[in-house]
């Protein structure tokens, strides 16, 4: 479907641009918590500290995306939460959570193993929770007028949480390339172990996601295998397939940067297989972005705080990421 650049359309790829600055930046610390009880007490130190700088600054991201969808497509915004209000909630309970946890482990050392695992219980249930979410949208939800006409458990679907531990996998596969690249010694050697299988189940995870979503609707069938779009379409599993060689080439020649930035390639490719799915529906097959748009005057005048803030924003990250980018030990980055 052709895309018409009006401010829907722009706010929508204010959106996703958004959410998948999210998940990158915060998918790697994420997956350092579900890697915890594989790493020994002097590597969880070496782990957090790569992330100390950074972790918080990831989330505005979230914050961005949630509020612009609050307030640029609030009709979607209130089917959306009201729909799949269980695993939201879960994953924002979850975060607050690891972050407790994050911080406490430092100074409550006495009790730091439970902390430990509160962190891991933390990362897992938010992961878990957007996977879930995520699931839930793709399926479908049931629509009466303008508001959500579904059950409660209606968001839980084999389909939904298959692709919660497709993103635990991915998420997993963030963390230890993230630690690839910041850390060295033992917990270098143990991430280079654990990337290629964590990379054998993120691709498979992909796999099954993508197998079993034009098969959820017929509109998504269309989207991937009518023609003439499927010679579009078809560049993506293309261009994952040709990510996941050099993915594996480059952990076998022991590069320390390329393995996380092919992961980011990967989630790059999900989200572009996601838009395919997706648009123009913000609520797929129920409520498309002009259906669900704020007032027109609204619309204008958040762009221009977005056009200002935005920027801030990367420049802000960037500058953090700068001055933390060297490899990271027991005491902090070097």
């Amino acid at each position: 479907m052709p895309i018409a650049f009006d401010l829907p359309t722009v706010w929508a790829f204010i959106i996703a641009f958004a959410i998948f600055a999210y998940v990158v930046m915060d998918g790697f610390d994420l997956g350092i918590g579900i890697l915890f009880p594989t790493l020994k007490e002097n590597e969880r130190a070496n782990a957090m500290n790569s992330i100390a700088p950074v972790w918080d600054g990831n989330e505005t991201w979230l914050v961005l995306g949630g509020g612009g969808l609050m307030a640029a497509f609030p009709m979607a915004y209130g089917v959306v939460l009201s729909a799949l209000y269980t695993p939201i909630i879960a994953m924002l309970l979850a975060l607050i959570f690891r972050g407790v946890a994050f911080e406490f482990r430092w100074r409550d050392t006495g009790h730091r193993k439970y902390w430990d695992a509160a962190f891991t219980l933390g990362s897992v249930v938010a992961t878990l929770a957007q996977g879930i979410t995520l699931g839930g949208l793709l399926q479908g939800i049931v629509v009466h007028g303008r508001s959500y006409g579904g059950g409660w458990w209606d968001w839980l679907s084999p389909f939904s949480l298959l692709v919660g531990v497709a993103l635990l996998c991915g998420y997993a596969l963030l963390g230890a390339t993230w630690l690839i690249m910041k850390s060295e010694g033992s917990l270098q050697v143990h991430c280079r172990r654990l990337a290629p299988w964590l990379g054998i189940a993120t691709l498979s995870g992909m796999a099954a996601v993508s197998a079993a979503t034009p098969f959820l609707s017929n509109a998504y069938y269309q989207r991937w295998f009518a023609w003439p779009q499927i010679l579009f379409t078809a560049q993506v599993p293309l261009l994952v397939a040709i990510a996941s060689v050099v993915f594996f080439v480059s952990l076998r020649r022991k590069a320390t940067y390329l393995p996380f930035l092919v992961a980011l390639g990967l989630f790059a490719l999900g989200l572009i297989g996601l838009g395919i799915s997706l648009y123009p529906y913000v609520v797929p097959r129920a409520i498309t972005i002009w259906d669900a748009a704020a007032p027109t005057a609204s619309l204008k005048f958040m762009l221009v705080g977005a056009a200002v803030m935005v920027p801030i924003i990367l420049a802000y990250t960037g500058y953090a990421y700068w001055v933390f980018r060297g490899k990271t030990g027991s005491e902090g980055y070097h």
